[in-house]
This record gives C-alpha cells, structure tokens and sequence, in this order.
C-alpha cells in the first residue's frame, strides 16, 4: 500500500512536470512572436525613375492621324503619296486611251524632276483617272461631276452651288476644284487669269502665253503655278521640260 512518503514524492514529480510543460509553452509563444514590421526609407529624386511610364511607348499609344479629313466642305488628303497607296484612290482607267498613257510610272518620275513630289503626284493621279479627281490646291477630292460646297463659305451654312461651264472645264483639265483654288494656283501671274480659266492651248493668246512664261510675281506656289500652265497642254509640255536643251517655250 502507498504510505505518505509515496503521495508526496508523486506530488513533487507532478509539480515538477507542470512547471516543466509552462515552460515549454513559454518557449513556444516566444519562438511563434510576429517579426517587427520592416522600415522603409523615402526614395530619394535620384532613385526616381525621369518617365512616369517607363514600359510603355507613348508614341505607339497614341493613334495616327487619318490621311483623309472633311473639314465641313469635302473630304481632303493630308499625303498624296499615302492616299495612292489606300483603298480610296481609283484604279488608272485603262480603257481611256489618254489615261493609260499617263498611268505608266514612267510618267511619274518624269513629273517628279519638275514638280515637287506632292504637286507631281496629284497631276499624274489626276491625268491617269477619267473622272477621279484631287484638287492640287486645296487637297479636296472628288469627281467629275461632283457639284462641291463653296470653299469660301461657312462649314455651318455651306450649300451646293450650281457648276458653271469653265468650272466644269477646269476641273477636268487641272483638277483644280472651285474658282479660289484657281486663283490661288494663277497667283505668280494675275495678268492671267481670267484668260486661262477653263482654257487649253489651242484657245489661248500669245499674250496670255507670255504671261504665263514670264517670270510672275515672285511668290513660292510649291508647284501650283507651272501645274496650270503644264495642264493646258496635251501632253503637259513634259518633252521640253524634261529636255532642257530644246529651247521651246511652253
């Protein structure tokens, strides 16, 4: 039978094993303790990187503008070079005897040596098509036949006026649209004008031929100028122009 030694040497080794598991569970909470928060320190001005967006290209972001545009008074192309190449030009009209002639690229290279690329590109485009047309001045286009909103007019009020018969004539000789945009194109030479609207060589003066081949005002056209007075040839006057030995007046 367990005597009184026996009860309290069991209870001596019970308090020994509790005061022995309070420790371990001390040890446990100490060892399970969140880690203090790190400290961050404020990036300094060298540290920031100069753009905002460093992985992103802002320039493909932003979209291309469109090469053609309506500014209330027809739609108009900004490169003629990048409408040749779009779904919006026409086809050369091959089956025009006058047309096919001019479609050929040789005939665009032959106007590049004398016209500003712009200017050369509209007059061949122009030349090549029976009915498409792109005014060299304004940039606006259309087609034979087309009755256009007055340019001079405002955009919030801009009506359809009816073509008269030099306008008709010079729209498909130059491709020049309306009467300002020829006015424009004849400024170098005013004495001109009112003689070469609607006209082609054969009902022309020698006096307004004169005109035309002197040396005018003195204003850059970019081309305009001896585009009007190239058109009111057959065949542009590219054999004198692109021969500069033959002393031949156009």
């Amino acid at each position: 039978m367990p005597g009184p030694c026996n009860l309290k040497k069991k209870k001596k080794q019970q308090a020994k094993r509790e005061k022995k598991s309070l420790l371990q569970r001390k040890d446990d909470y100490k060892e399970e303790e969140p880690s203090p928060p790190p400290v961050y320190e404020p990036a300094t001005e060298s540290d920031r990187p100069n753009d905002p967006c460093p992985d992103y290209d802002h320039d493909e972001l932003l979209p291309a503008t469109p090469n053609i545009y309506d500014p209330g008074t027809g739609p108009r192309i900004r490169s003629a070079r990048e409408f040749l190449s779009s779904y919006f030009a026409q086809p050369p009209s091959l089956n025009d005897p006058l047309c096919a002639e001019f479609a050929h690229e040789e005939i665009l290279q032959m106007l590049c040596t004398v016209l500003p690329e712009e200017a050369a590109i509209i007059l061949w485009y122009n030349k090549s098509r029976a009915k498409g047309r792109v005014c060299p001045s304004c940039r606006r286009l259309y087609n034979l036949g087309d009755v256009l909103p007055d340019l001079i007019q405002d955009s919030s009020k801009c009506s359809l006026e009816p073509r008269s018969s030099s306008l008709a004539r010079e729209q498909f000789i130059s491709g020049l649209c309306s009467p300002l945009c020829f006015v424009m194109a004849s400024f170098n030479h005013p004495g001109a004008i009112k003689a070469t609207w609607g006209r082609v060589a054969e009902e022309m003066d020698d006096v307004t031929w004169d005109l035309l081949n002197g040396p005018g005002v003195g204003v850059g056209d970019e081309g305009l100028g001896l585009l009007l007075k190239m058109t009111r040839l057959d065949d542009l006057g590219l054999a004198q122009l692109c021969l500069p030995d033959v002393d031949i007046a156009i």
